[in-house]
């Protein structure tokens, strides 16, 4: 498969202002998605975005784009990355696109991407999107160019939607929630949906200024959850990223309950009623810990390439419905055609319901191994990971833990980062292998 240029793990994505994330590029993007699809005389379109003040701009720009291509935009304004899944399903759209750099901070954008089908763009439309881009512009005869009009519903039709994915013989009136919306997408849905099933709801981060979303809140930064949860004497705690695509949950303690264990949850619960289908998707890094309580269950396991795009490739190869990445994306293909974080944590609130228990008790047969995770700027297309200097050390890492661990580096797809993740038995060990590899590829880069 030849490398893109521009397309990511997720879309393509970066700082605003600087390319590809500036107004004359999103337009030239705008239209070039609008000559690929063309040719499968797909014409109709849908937009969202979350809350960040770059999306007005480049919402414009994209359009503008679409529009001189001869394609049609149906706007929703701001909703969640998985509601441009479902409605573009729903209404019998060509395509959706999201504007949005999901957890990232308001200074960073992208785009991405839905075929009519609610599945992320393939590798081979992504790639002739590239093709285009290296085109001349041309813009459609006045009599073929595309028009834009405002789906006004677009809100209720995703919290009713939400709300069907939670079973009907249960209710959440006996449960208090605190649920923090990062100040993004979910900031008008998922407070709503909570309350229409019965629960007592403390919204945090519902406040978009355009400019504070994920910022000290959200699936990415759980203090203030963690402490608003203690203070209130909640049940339980759900944050979700900028773009509501992720989930990350809080048990009455304060305790931190990731994708890993949200996914195990969900798994055990399938297998408990006859539900589950096959087995379950991770990612490589899916903790070790979420592997060994899968297969104590005799649950099958695998591991796809980081990147909610991968697990689905995976889950269809194998005919499977669930999976899930540690940083909160979960996939619930009997529910959706992608990650949702609402939908997931209603899916997790009903196993609490129908076992009778808190959160913390459910997570008590996992048990997850100390992970280090640090991240190391690399801007351009330097790759220290090829060094043969870090290869040793990878490999001299790797002989320390006596396998009872394992060392992953990688590239982000999403940000110009280096991932550098040690788990083993022993935080201690783990923490200090961990801060030597970042020491050496900074001195590197």
């Amino acid at each position: 498969m030849r490398i893109r240029k521009y397309f990511g793990t997720d879309g393509i994505r970066g700082r605003v202002g600087q390319l590809p994330i500036t107004p004359d590029f999103i337009l030239k993007l705008g239209w070039s998605v609008g000559k690929v699809l063309l040719r499968n005389d797909l014409r109709q379109i849908i937009i969202g975005k979350d809350t960040r003040i770059s999306g007005y701009m480049l919402e414009s720009s994209l359009g503008a784009g679409l529009s001189a291509a001869g394609l049609s935009t149906a706007l929703t304004g701001p909703i969640p990355t998985p509601a441009i899944a479902y409605l573009t399903r729903a209404c019998r759209a060509s395509a959706g696109i999201v504007i949005s750099a999901s957890h990232n901070f308001f200074n960073d954008n992208g785009i991405k991407f839905f075929s009519n089908e609610g599945n992320k763009f393939s590798d081979e439309v992504e790639l002739a999107i590239e093709d285009e881009i290296e085109k001349s512009f041309t813009c459609a005869d006045p009599t073929t160019l595309g028009q834009t009009r405002y789906i006004r519903d677009a809100t209720r039709r995703y919290i009713e939607f939400c709300k069907g994915t939670f079973p009907s013989y249960l209710t959440l009136k006996t449960l208090k929630i605190v649920v923090d919306c990062a100040n993004g997408a979910t900031y008008h849905i998922a407070p709503h949906v909570l309350r229409d099933l019965g629960a007592t709801v403390i919204a945090i981060g519902v406040q978009p200024d355009g400019m504070n979303i994920n910022k000290n809140c959200g699936s990415t930064d759980l203090r203030l959850l963690q402490s608003r949860v203690v203070e209130e004497n909640a049940d339980v705690g759900l944050a979700y990223d900028g773009d509501g695509d992720r989930i990350i949950m809080v048990d009455h303690l304060g305790h931190k309950v990731d994708g890993d264990q949200i996914l195990y949850l969900i798994a055990r619960d399938g297998l408990n009623r006859k539900e589950l289908k096959g087995g379950v998707v991770g990612t490589i890094m899916s903790n070790m810990g979420l592997e060994i309580a899968l297969k104590e269950l005799g649950i099958p396991f695998a591991r796809s390439s980081v990147g909610d795009r991968y697990i689905l490739e995976m889950l269809r190869e194998k005919g499977w419905r669930l999976g899930a990445e540690n940083s909160g994306h979960v996939i619930l293909l009997d529910k959706t055609t992608t990650g949702d974080g609402i939908i997931a944590s209603l899916q997790v609130l009903a196993v609490m319901l129908n076992n009778n228990s808190t959160l913390y008790d459910l997570c008590s047969g996992i048990k997850l191994f100390p992970q280090k995770v640090i991240n190391v700027c690399c801007n351009g297309n330097q790759n220290p990971l090829e060094s043969i200097q870090v290869q040793e050390l990878k490999y001299q890492a790797e002989l320390k833990l006596q396998g009872r661990g394992r060392v992953l580096l990688r590239k982000s797809g999403t940000e110009p980062l280096i991932r550098i993740m040690v788990e083993g038995d022993n935080f201690d060990q783990v923490t200090i292998l961990a801060q030597h590899i970042a020491h050496v590829i900074k001195t590197i880069i």
